[in-house]
């Protein structure tokens, strides 16, 4: 899923030539105005989408069963589920450069701003934060997750950790890091913080212990 050319980021309604649109079409002109509105800091409603969009009650109904679950789809433009990563050199290093490169807001197309905005509308609504925990974030911890249980098998990870809950302890600190405290990871002294954080979590996922 990727953002919209600039000429169609005003969430305006896309004047198209002859012929049906293409389904894609579609759901891109739909993302695009909901997107409008959460950056405007309006309500996304199904009236305020079919007058930005241009696209029909019935359509938007057939691609999400409800606003909550397309301003989740919204709400993820720009991100991607990583890559797999790498697992034949210093897995230590692989992980923690996967973590912070994905939490990075960064992003093409997906600023500090949105990113922040992003938190706000979740945190204030909790079927909002499940639907896109469901459908969208718990995608991009799958990667990471299965490197961590290949260092597991490999015998360089215990063997009685869960990848799941070793996810969330080393993101934890990232996410602290931009949610809490407010820094930003290109900062070197935030990115040394996350080094320390991240040095005694890994030795106590460590298969031999020192």
């Amino acid at each position: 899923m990727s953002i919209a050319p600039p000429a169609e980021q005003t969430g305006a309604a896309v004047r198209r030539g002859p012929g049906r649109p293409r389904v894609d079409d579609l759901d891109q002109q739909i993302l695009t105005a909901a997107l409008a509105l959460i950056d405007g800091g309006e309500t996304v409603t199904v009236r305020q989408l079919v007058h930005r969009s241009g696209v029909s009650r019935a359509a938007i109904y057939r691609r999400w069963p409800s606003m909550t679950t397309l301003v989740a789809a919204a709400l993820d433009v720009g991100r991607t589920v990583p890559p797999d990563l790498p697992l034949d050199g210093d897995l230590r290093a692989a992980v923690m450069g996967a973590l912070v490169g994905g939490q990075s807001v960064s992003v093409v197309g997906y600023s500090e701003e949105r990113f922040r905005h992003r938190i706000r509308l979740a945190m204030a609504d909790r079927d909002l934060q499940t639907a896109y925990w469901a459908s969208h974030v718990s995608r991009r911890r799958e990667p990471l997750e299965r490197a961590i249980a290949a260092g597991i098998d490999r015998g360089i990870l215990r063997p009685d950790l869960d990848p799941a809950t070793c996810f969330d302890l080393l993101a934890g600190v990232v996410y602290y890091q931009l949610v809490v405290r407010g820094d930003q990871m290109s900062d070197p002294v935030v990115w040394q913080r996350c080094q320390a954080a991240f040095d005694i979590a890994w030795r106590g996922m460590l298969a031999d212990q020192p």
